[in-house]
């Protein structure tokens, strides 16, 4: 039976060569299917194209494998890997999806995003999102050398770890108007999302909400075919 897959949020990083070890795992069981896509935070922070270490050189080994056997791979920016671009996409056979995108999912409209937009209550994030999304300014980051860039990674990193723990938590989850907003913006009735590492599915006026959750002690994935949309998860 046809099926597609979705997964988000694996955070890849060089101190967590487990869930690289997963992701083959992962890849290697679904080589099978029509589709992949991978909604986001692939990485655990992506400097640009041009990054040169083992990690990205072995993640792109690892997709390239994989799509050259058929199944279609589609890649979507995240928080995370902000600056993944159309240059990776191409060297590993992938589409760079635009965030929001409606795809037909065996004949349901669906859309698809990260996530981090619908978490409009966190103003603080917001503001630094519309920043980061900003064509110039990621030119500019792009200009510097990687060791700047990796240096600059770092220091981000450990704001956002230090200005979330003293944030509630229901602010760095979706907020529902936004949530319904987009679906009737799109006119679907099903969304797939990542981000907030809350795996679940929500019923509402507006719809069917699915969260992908994030890797860590379990992988977690969604697969989707003609009798619709399963949730699961694995060990790592």
């Amino acid at each position: 039976m046809s099926y597609s897959v979705f997964i988000s949020d694996l955070h890849l990083d060089s101190s967590r060569p487990d869930i690289s070890r997963a992701l083959a795992v992962f890849l290697d069981q679904n080589r099978a299917a029509d589709s992949l896509y991978i909604l986001g935070d692939i990485f655990e922070a992506w400097l640009g194209d041009d990054d040169d270490s083992p990690l990205a050189r072995e993640i792109a080994e690892l997709l390239k494998s994989f799509s050259s056997g058929g199944c279609a791979l589609y890649l979507m920016q995240g928080n995370r890997d902000f600056l993944l671009g159309r240059d990776f996409c191409q060297s590993v056979g992938a589409h760079l999806l635009s965030d929001p995108t409606v795809i037909d999912l065996y004949g349901e409209p669906t859309l698809l995003m990260h996530g981090d937009s619908l978490c409009t209550e966190d103003s603080e994030y917001q503001a630094f999102r519309k920043i980061a999304r900003d064509p110039q300014w990621q030119a500019e980051m792009l200009n510097q050398s990687l060791e700047e860039r990796r240096a600059l990674a770092k220091q981000l990193r450990a704001m956002s770890k230090d200005s979330n723990s003293n944030k509630a938590e229901d602010i760095m989850d979706v907020a529902q108007d936004e949530v319904s907003k987009q679906m009737q913006l799109h006119q679907t009735r099903q969304l797939v999302h990542g981000h907030t590492h809350r795996p679940a599915r929500h019923e509402s006026d507006s719809g069917t909400r699915w969260v992908l959750g994030d890797w860590d002690t379990k992988g977690w994935a969604i697969k989707a075919d003609t009798d619709g949309l399963k949730l699961y998860n694995f060990d790592i």
